[in-house]
């Protein structure tokens, strides 16, 4: 606990450090909460430098964009230190000389160990969510992500690639043929149906991703994890901002919305073994579709209205995809809690892309609705 207050210190802090206890399960990154005396809190994490092997340029994408957002904001008499996360930068007197000729140096602080080290403003009276379960937190979830693009839609800065290949299908086909080749943990002899999926689908998925890197579909600021326990929200259940912003890359704004649909409209779970639970909710994704537009309609082009609903089969193909390889690699990404987990979300996934694909007309009929 010395060495965090040690580490809290390093940054740009007003008031004494009183207290630092833990936050959260830390999937990627371990977080902490930061008391002081003045009252002030502060979120503390020690980012994934292998997950995120640019922590520098990750850090510095994020102050672009919060800082973009913030003159938005502003300029409509909003509040910033409500509706925008704050990164608090280094305290310069702490700062070495070595450290000083480091890029973005004063946004983290990367201990002995080779940890990096992030500092956020903690935004008080604020309210997450694990799940949407009702179609009214599905619009707010929308509203959410499609108030986030729509502030970012004129910024056109290039952001570091914070993940290679994150998804872009071409790079996940490569990676997908070495797992084929390799054949590491000896199960591809038993998986032609399933290999059958993912090959069945190839062109169509490829087709889609070439409009990505002609251009005809426009490359944009992208979140890139658009689950709902990512949006802040207020007492009131208005949406305050978006957080978790490690992720924030150039790519399309259809993967944001792709993502959410996978997530908010499941009916089922993620690995469920019963697979007649899982589908997608075509009233959560009418939700989820309908608060989007109302703030992103206006900023999005025609090519991405046009291929907004099938962004949602794409981006459950691709998790389709990886859950399938991780199983042929000998489950090395995904945490596992049985030896065929990986098999059994694979599965699961592809329900839930089949009930996409059965409904799709549908989705399509309610994007042009709204």
């Amino acid at each position: 606990m010395k060495a965090f207050f040690e580490i809290a210190a390093r940054f740009d802090i007003d008031c004494n450090i009183e207290e630092i206890k833990p936050l959260g399960p830390g999937f990627i990154n371990d977080t902490f909460i930061v008391r002081t005396s003045g009252g002030a809190k502060y979120i503390l994490q020690r980012k994934n430098h292998i997950v995120f092997p640019d922590v520098p340029g990750m850090m510095n994408n994020i102050v672009m964009v919060t800082e973009h957002i913030k003159s938005k904001v502003a300029s409509e008499g909003g509040d910033p230190m409500r509706e925008v996360l704050t990164v608090v930068k280094r305290n310069p007197s702490t700062l070495t000389e070595e450290e000083k000729e480091l890029p973005y140096c004063d946004l983290y602080y990367k201990d002995a160990e080779g940890n990096f080290w992030a500092m956020c403003v903690f935004i008080e009276g604020s309210v997450t969510y694990e799940k949407a379960d009702t179609p009214s937190l599905a619009y707010k979830g929308g509203q959410g992500i499609g108030k986030f693009q729509s502030q970012l839609s004129d910024f056109t800065t290039p952001l570091s690639e914070t993940i290679k290949g994150f998804h872009n299908i071409r790079w996940r086909f490569r990676q997908w043929e070495e797992s084929l080749r390799a054949d590491a943990a000896g199960r591809v002899k038993d998986l032609a149906e399933e290999i059958g999926w993912i090959e069945s689908r190839k062109e169509e998925m490829l087709r889609f991703w070439s409009l990505v890197e002609d251009g005809t579909i426009p490359t944009r600021v992208t979140h890139n994890d658009t689950k709902i326990s990512n949006i802040l929200f207020d007492a009131e259940g208005d949406v305050l901002c978006v957080i978790d912003l490690d992720t924030c890359m150039s790519s399309t704004s259809l993967n944001d919305f792709g993502d959410a649909i996978r997530s908010y409209t499941n009916t089922g779970a993620e690995d469920d073994r019963d697979l007649s639970k899982v589908g997608m909710s075509l009233e959560m994704f009418k939700a989820y579709t309908e608060g989007y537009l109302s703030e992103r309609r206006d900023t999005l082009s025609e090519s991405e209205l046009e291929w907004l609903a099938f962004s949602a089969r794409y981006i459950t193909f691709e998790q389709v995809l990886r859950f399938l390889m991780d199983y042929i690699d000998g489950d090395t990404y995904y945490k596992t809690n049985a030896p065929d987990h990986n098999l059994v979300r694979t599965h699961a996934q592809y329900k839930l892309l089949r009930s996409m694909e059965e409904q799709y007309d549908k989705m399509v009929e309610i994007v042009r609705n709204f």
